[in-house]
């Protein structure tokens, strides 16, 4: 401890010295107080927050649960009718057949790919002599292949680690254990994988992949799978915040949404989420893609993504991107969406009017695909001379004919899209780098309208943001041209011992 100084002896200089630095030590003291207390309240708050979110879901899963038997009955009813439409079709098509047998055609389906594992099964007579007693003579073999599968096999990693001993010190030593995605648990990062990869990119649920591994001789609970998944959730959270913060630092991104159905806690029945994607541009070196999943559809919900990014936003005519324009974002047009409401007017009503529309705007996207393998300067260039006098005529003629259709007709409606936005719609003209339409975000959030079909609703808020995390780091991957199984397994072994500030290695554009 020590002892403090002698005031009586100290001159007025070091008094003075003495009190202005007890002062700036009181004050750091003062600071580094204030920011304990707002870590504490922080962390206070967070607690309490997934203290309520773990209660939540605990009265969730041990509360009444009738309305889930009710889905999956919904569900394998489904599957029921499906398999009895097949049948049906197949019995017909059965009748159908003509009696004399059809004249024998060449198959057209691709080869079974060569670097499969092939069994030779060889089908041969019984006795080598004809039944007159001759020797037969082999003149040559006719060969047909067929595909066939063997559900996945286990096997076990034993790590033996050695004890050694140091019989003059008595010392013992021992190699440590290699880091897991999940500390003393028992799935490789290989396992791991696999079950990510069958519930977001194979759209298997937890409940098939319980009976697949099942069949394999290893049961697994559904309750364990699903333990898995959530702690690899947390584990890859740095990475979706690195995809993040990289793909923000593109200029142009593309943005869409879709409703995904959620199941409310306690309740009987599921409200309408959503999903929104946001995504670079098929001109970007950089690919990637991430989705982000929301209790609503607000714009706020693109504004805290988005954050302070302020480039060039391709979206539809969505109200809720409104707001980020207003604070510096450039809205690009979707020609496709302008495109769509002639198409339907003229499937509707078979309008001239709709025709001639959609022939102009499919010699705009006659240019955008002579203008693909260029590059932007070029396709700026030939965009002024093939793209611009198109888009200057249509819009010519979209003003002409609004003046002849009355107010509030299928028409004027249609016209009035592409006139209300036409600035918006023809801003891709001044860019080389933009592309003509959303048509790339809107491709990429199509796995899940495949996935609603099977998983039929998100559980929670929770586990619709961890679908959303994996999905984009699946999707990333397959952008880059990747097997996700693959780059998934090896991102699950290299990220416990990954240092934070090198984690942008395991990206997949950098992998």
């Amino acid at each position: 401890m020590n002892t403090p100084p002698d005031l009586s002896q100290l001159s007025p200089d070091q008094l003075r010295q003495l009190a202005a630095a007890l002062m700036t030590q009181v004050e750091q003291q003062g600071q580094a107080l204030e920011q304990s207390q707002k870590a504490l309240h922080h962390t206070e708050q967070v607690n309490q927050k997934l203290t309520h979110e773990l209660a939540l879901l605990k009265r969730h899963k041990f509360g009444q649960r009738s309305e889930h038997l009710n889905v999956l009955q919904i569900s394998l009813l489904d599957e029921v009718v499906d398999a009895d439409i097949a049948a049906i079709e197949a019995e017909l098509e059965e009748l159908a057949r003509p009696m004399a047998p059809p004249a024998k055609k060449t198959p057209k389906r691709a080869p079974l790919p060569p670097e499969l594992p092939r069994t030779e099964i060889r089908h041969d007579p019984e006795s080598d002599h004809c039944a007159c007693g001759c020797q037969l003579r082999r003149i040559g073999e006719e060969i047909s292949e067929k595909l066939d599968y063997t559900p996945g096999e286990f096997h076990v990693e034993r790590h033996i680690r050695g004890k050694w001993v140091c019989d003059h010190c008595e010392t013992l030593t021992q190699a440590p254990m290699p880091a897991q995605i999940i500390d003393k648990g028992i799935p490789t990062a290989g396992l791991l994988a696999q079950v990510l990869i069958a519930k977001y990119a194979d759209h298997l649920p937890l409940y098939r992949q319980e009976q697949i591994f099942a069949r394999a001789g290893v049961p697994i609970p559904r309750s364990t799978l699903a333990e898995w998944v959530g702690i690899c959730g947390v584990r890859l959270q740095p990475l979706i915040d690195a995809l993040r913060d990289l793909l923000l630092s593109e200029p142009v991104l593309h943005a869409d949404e879709t409703p995904v159905p959620m199941l409310a806690p306690g309740k009987k029945k599921t409200h309408r989420a959503y999903l929104w994607a946001y995504a670079t541009t098929p001109y970007a070196g950089l690919k990637a893609v991430i989705y982000d999943f929301s209790e609503g559809r607000g714009g706020q919900h693109a504004r805290d993504f988005l954050g302070v990014w302020r480039g060039k936003l391709i979206c539809d005519d969505y109200s809720g991107y409104k707001q980020s324009f207003a604070n510096g974002v450039t809205e690009i047009g979707c020609m496709a969406h302008a495109r769509r409401k002639f198409i339907d007017l003229h499937v509707a009503g078979k309008s001239q009017i709709a025709e001639q529309a959609i022939d102009l705007i499919g010699q705009l996207y006659q240019v955008e695909r002579e203008a693909q393998s260029l590059t932007a300067e070029e396709r700026q260039q030939l965009r002024d001379t093939g793209a611009r006098p198109i888009a200057d005529a249509l819009h010519r003629w979209m003003l002409a004919h609004r003046e002849k259709v009355p107010n509030g007709s299928a028409t004027a409606k249609a016209l009035d899209y592409s006139l209300k936005r036409w600035a918006a719609l023809t801003r891709y003209l001044d860019d080389g780098g933009l592309p003509i339409d959303n048509n790339r975000v809107e491709n990429l959030i199509r796995p899940w309208a495949l996935g609603r079909s099977n998983w039929l609703f998100a559980g929670s808020l929770r586990s619709g943001q961890r679908a959303a995390n994996i999905m984009s780091l699946i999707q990333c991957a397959k952008l880059n041209g990747h097997e996700p199984y693959a780059y998934l397994k090896d991102v699950l072994e290299r990220l416990p011992t990954q240092k934070a500030s090198q984690v942008h290695e395991l990206l997949p554009q950098n992998w």
